[in-house]
């Protein structure tokens, strides 16, 4: 059997999980563990477990063909055979790609900290981070240097956003700075991570597909046509694929089928243009009034509803234009006796725009956080006050 993933208990430490290859597996029975480097080791396995939906369950032997759980094995890593101790026969190895991009993830410190989350500080955080890296091959973790923050590697925005939407559900609190690929320098060439990505799609908006494409530094591989489908193969940037899912169901009305996995490191493709758009600031803390919202409609586009509680520096939507506006949205109509002829039309308030976890990790600018909550998401600039983002901005400082 070929170790192919790992859980963790709190109780039992890490769990062999795969599927038999040939043969039996017994439990209590001592088995060879083949390792990477060909070194064979002795072990015993205390408990084996199939799965039942979401459940495991306690059995005594494994036939070939199913997938089980070994407790009791030591020191196993992904790729090795758990083999037979007389005849031990290592099956041939299987390798895990390495981390592609990072993100910063630190403490809520925003001033509705601790309202939604059960767990919101450092500690929690960091403990959490370390049993996530005993059974996620693929993540890495680094300390910044500041005990609230720490900069979290993985295999792109899907793999990490699946750790942090599972954190949330947990109840712990915490914010996300905007996603970064890794950059190296092999033999004195900067490179960045390049990714083959296959997009299936309707032929009638193959071309809107290509443009994207092209603009975020994608080489066409093959065009493939199948029935009223396209079928795109590139050779395209992971910072190209920031964003690009979102901007592709968009324009084609959520039909475009997109996957893409790892090559290699190659030279760096040059620069790839972002948001140019700004973003709407909050000036005050309170609750978010219609009667605001309604007059500052023509600005851009929300992100929060009317009634919503909302804090200084919080985004409270996109900017129709480049740069950021600070607004005050907490603002409430003046009351008089003076009523001027048509003045007191009702409000019509647009629909605000809900982010997924995904779409808002996309969206966010380099000075800007995403802070989740078990029961929110919010983006916010990293520095709440206008002064302190004046400040910063100048020196060139983003994260402090």
């Amino acid at each position: 059997m070929q170790i192919t993933s790992l859980d963790y208990s709190s109780y039992t430490g890490r769990i062999a999980i795969g599927r038999v290859n040939r043969g039996t597996v017994k439990s209590g029975q001592t088995v060879a563990l083949i390792k990477k480097d060909g070194t064979i080791v002795k072990n015993k396995i205390k408990d084996l477990f199939v799965f039942e939906g979401f459940a495991k369950m306690k059995i005594d032997t494994v036939e070939a063909g199913d997938i089980c759980a070994i407790f009791g094995l030591e020191n196993f890593e992904i790729g090795d055979t758990v083999t037979d101790v007389e005849n031990p026969e290592a099956m041939v190895g299987i390798s895990i790609d390495e981390p592609t991009m990072s993100m910063v993830f630190t403490i809520n410190d925003s001033p509705f900290y601790g309202k939604e989350g059960q767990y919101v500080t450092s500690r929690h955080l960091k403990d959490r981070l370390e049993r996530e890296l005993e059974k996620n091959l693929a993540m890495r973790l680094e300390d910044t240097g500041n005990a609230d923050t720490f900069i979290v590697f993985g295999r792109g925005i899907l793999h990490l956003s699946v750790l942090i939407e599972t954190m949330r559900r947990e109840g712990y609190e915490l914010q996300i700075g905007q996603p970064q690929v890794i950059i190296k320098v092999i033999d004195g060439v900067k490179c960045e991570p390049i990714e083959e990505l296959t997009v299936d799609l309707p032929e009638n908006v193959a071309g809107k597909a290509i443009e994207m494409a092209n603009q975020r530094k994608g080489e066409m591989k093959s065009m493939e046509p199948k029935a009223d489908r396209m079928i795109l193969s590139y050779h395209i940037p992971s910072r190209g694929l920031i964003g690009l899912r979102n901007s592709l169901l968009t324009a084609t009305a959520g039909e475009a089928i997109m996957s893409h996995r790892f090559i290699g490191f190659e030279p760096y493709k040059g620069e790839i243009a972002g948001r140019i758009s700004g973003s709407m600031i909050s000036m005050d803390n309170g609750d978010a009034i219609p009667y605001s919202i309604n007059n500052l409609q023509d600005r851009g586009t929300f992100f929060i509803d009317p009634g919503e509680p909302v804090y200084e520096g919080q985004i409270m939507g996109e900017h129709s234009r480049p740069g950021d506006l600070v607004i005050n949205v907490t603002k409430t109509k003046k009351q008089s006796n003076v009523r001027a002829s048509g003045t007191d039309e009702k409000a019509r308030i647009f629909p605000a725009v809900k982010f997924s976890l995904e779409e808002a990790l996309e969206y966010i600018q380099a000075d800007e956080y995403v802070e989740v909550t078990p029961k929110s998401i919010r983006l916010r600039k990293i520095y709440l006050k206008e002064t302190d983002r004046k400040r910063y901005g100048k020196s060139g400082t983003v994260n402090g």
